[in-house]
């Protein structure tokens, strides 16, 4: 049976965009986005809950300058990776990004495709 990765949220940084490089001295990007839904609960009043996601992006280092606050638009897959810290092994859970859009009120907005990514034409849907 045929499966598919896809991720694709809006929402705002939660923090500056944290820029580090790898020892072969590639760039990665790190950011977290908050999404925020409302809805009237049973009581007739508003609810809202936040969920938090972790995004990376590799070799873009002028994503490194988004800030907290600023609206994007990002899609790509969900990884899980995991490594070992003092004898204990942490897991996390992050969007490897394709492609991301600044959003807001320019009339211009920055975009970033990865290079390895199949044009979106060709997808079913």
């Amino acid at each position: 049976m045929p499966s598919e990765n896809i991720a694709i949220i809006i929402g705002n940084l939660g923090r500056d965009a944290e820029l580090k490089f790898t020892q072969s001295n590639v760039p990665v990007v790190n950011f977290s986005v908050a999404t925020t839904e409302s809805w009237k609960g049973s009581d007739d009043e508003w609810q809202e809950k936040t969920e938090w996601h972790k995004v990376v992006i590799w070799r873009q280092e002028k994503w490194g300058e988004l800030k907290k606050g600023e609206s994007v638009y990002v899609s790509g897959k969900m990884e899980t990776r995991s490594w070992e810290k003092d004898g204990q092994k942490h897991y996390v859970t992050e969007i490897k990004a394709k492609k991301v859009m600044r959003l807001g009120p320019k009339k211009t907005a920055e975009n970033y495709t990865a290079p390895d990514v199949p044009d979106d034409s060709d997808l079913p849907f």
